[in-house]
């Protein structure tokens, strides 16, 4: 796995943001393995108000985060740890005046469990108080957050924290292996092939991926299926539909677009132009 990730980097729908409410950062190197970033705002304000009235798409990327809002304003903090998503919903973006920061760690799909402190079962399409799964990353975290000034002063603290919860053996060897032939081959697999190939039945392959990831392998294999797509649309200009849907195991052009639309509520053309949408970067 620790090989397997880096070919594997899922994106939301608006990859190219790099804004003042929303920046991403890479992990260091010992937590690469297992989180695909740090999100937040830049630094405390008041939020800028032209993107007021609009709403913000997500996707299915895979991952699980843990969310900090730091209200200024109300001298008030709450966090929030959201399961994986196989939907995609709208966010209103309602030009809030308050002077708040956000602060986020994004877990890759097998990443969020060696963090964190009960079963992952039930988290799917969910979310809770990070108290329910994460209370000591939690506790920790939020002893720095009305301090901060600027996002970069608070990520080798989240780092630091993050290693020190950071628990290796209660990673699972059938599901990091499961994961790591799902990434093998684009999630262009079967779960009854799955559980051939990894020497263990369909019923135990379910269970432990709901106790360690939140989904089902079959569930899983198909939004990876569905990341790497979206990633060649973004990559490639002349994206040729008929040759993907052969390459990922669609039975057709049809059948690909009908399943990448099922995902991103959009087609593949509107998604890209949505993906693009007046992002400036900083």
């Amino acid at each position: 796995m620790h090989k397997l990730y880096k070919s594997y980097h899922p994106v939301t729908a608006t990859p190219y943001q790099c804004t003042e409410d929303y920046m991403e950062f890479a992990p260091c190197e010992a937590l690469k393995p297992y989180i695909r970033c740090f999100w937040g705002s830049r630094r405390a304000a008041t939020r800028a108000e032209n993107g007021a009235g609009e709403m913000d798409i997500v996707i299915p990327d895979t991952c699980m985060d843990i969310i900090f809002h730091v209200d200024f304003t109300h001298n008030h903090i709450s966090s929030s740890f959201f399961g994986i998503d196989d939907r995609t919903f709208a966010v209103p973006y309602d030009g809030e005046k308050n002077i708040f920061f956000v602060f986020a760690v994004r877990f890759y799909p097998w990443g969020a469990a060696l963090f964190a402190e009960e079963s992952l079962r039930e988290t799917k399409n969910a979310f809770f108080d990070a108290d329910c799964h994460f209370s000591t990353v939690k506790r920790e975290m939020e002893r720095y957050l009305f301090d901060v000034s600027d996002i970069c002063q608070l990520i080798p603290v989240a780092e630091k924290i993050l290693l020190n919860r950071l628990n290796e053996r209660h990673q699972n060897q059938t599901v990091f292996q499961t994961v790591a032939r799902i990434l093998e081959k684009r999630g262009n697999l079967s779960a009854a092939a799955l559980g051939q190939e990894i020497f263990v039945s369909s019923r135990q392959l379910q269970r432990l991926f709901l106790e360690y990831i939140g989904v089902a392998p079959k569930s899983l294999a198909s939004m990876v299926r569905y990341q790497y797509i979206w990633n060649e649309l973004l990559q490639d200009k002349n994206f040729n539909k008929a040759d993907a849907a052969l390459r990922y195991g669609y039975t057709d052009q049809a059948h690909l677009c009908h399943d990448f639309k099922k995902y991103h509520s959009m087609n593949m053309e509107e998604a890209r132009q949505y993906a693009v949408r007046g992002f400036t970067k900083i």
